[in-house]
């Protein structure tokens, strides 16, 4: 139940889906005599909106504390095994055309062939299923999958888990399929931006010994701060991963599926 929700949740929080729906409750609500005025102003504020959350820096004001609360160890050295969260993969291209199709969060699993060369003694942990309510013909490992096969990464180092659709599933089902043991240590690899809330979550699900490895950042740091956009589309969907990930650290967190509202170093 509490996956469905969050997906239902996730499309109406959006701001950009919230901001266009505000210009047509608007448009509607003018076409009347009585509401006229008042679907005037529901039209300006969501048009403004769309605006001002398209071309500012509100986004990177949102996403850039997120991606800088971890970062890479300095050096790499000897870890059990590499997990890898899902998001990387679409699954429904990907069942379709039999092929691999990657996201913009391509890096989480691109980054695979790099480290199983640095960490040659390391499982390589994918966990990922279909993280949609309307399910497609593949699952994310099976793509996943395909792309180690092609970096020659061997198959005996390979872990699939291939059912949990949300961050808290990909933790507590890949600890039942992993079992780890005390002493042993693990390197997280996920977006810069849902690290936070992924190591939260793994702490809360009873993993130690986990190390953050972010990838996929979409800001340079604080030098973003300042800087707009130079399409709305990219823009609002920036701000759109923005406020649902700190919706998503709050929710957790209150649900007692994240170790704190907002996880920082200090994980073990």
């Amino acid at each position: 139940m509490f996956f469905y929700l969050s997906k239902i949740a996730a499309f109406f929080i959006q701001p950009s889906n919230f901001l266009i729906a505000l210009v047509v409750v608007g448009l509607v609500m003018s076409m009347g005599t009585r509401l006229q005025k008042w679907g005037r102003r529901f039209i300006w504020v969501g048009a403004l909106g769309l605006v001002i959350c398209g071309f500012s820096p509100a986004a990177n004001l949102l996403i850039q504390p997120l991606e800088d609360r971890f970062s890479r160890p300095a050096e790499l050295g000897s870890f059990n095994g590499v997990i890898i969260l899902g998001g990387a993969v679409d699954t429904v291209v990907t069942g379709a055309r039999g092929e691999t199709a990657l996201t913009v969060s391509g890096e989480r699993l691109t980054i695979a062939a790099r480290l199983a060369k640095q960490l040659p003694e390391a499982l390589i942990i994918h966990t990922g299923g279909q993280g949609t309510i309307i399910t497609g013909q593949a699952t994310e490992s099976e793509g996943a999958s395909r792309l180690f096969d092609d970096f020659g990464i061997a198959s005996e180092r390979i872990i699939l888990e291939d059912e949990s659709r949300n961050t808290w599933e990909n933790a507590v089902l890949t600890k039942e399929l992993v079992d780890p043991k005390p002493g042993q240590t693990w390197l997280l690899v996920t977006s810069a931006y849902h690290m936070p809330r992924s190591m939260g979550v793994f702490e809360a699900a009873g993993w130690t010994g986990v190390t953050a490895y972010p990838v996929d950042y979409r800001t340079r740091g604080g030098a973003d701060w300042g800087l707009g956009f130079d399409g709305a589309s990219k823009g609002l969907r920036r701000l759109d991963i923005g406020v649902r990930e700190w919706i998503g650290l709050t929710v957790y967190w209150m649900t007692g599926r994240s170790s704190a509202l907002f996880p920082g170093p200090g994980f073990s």
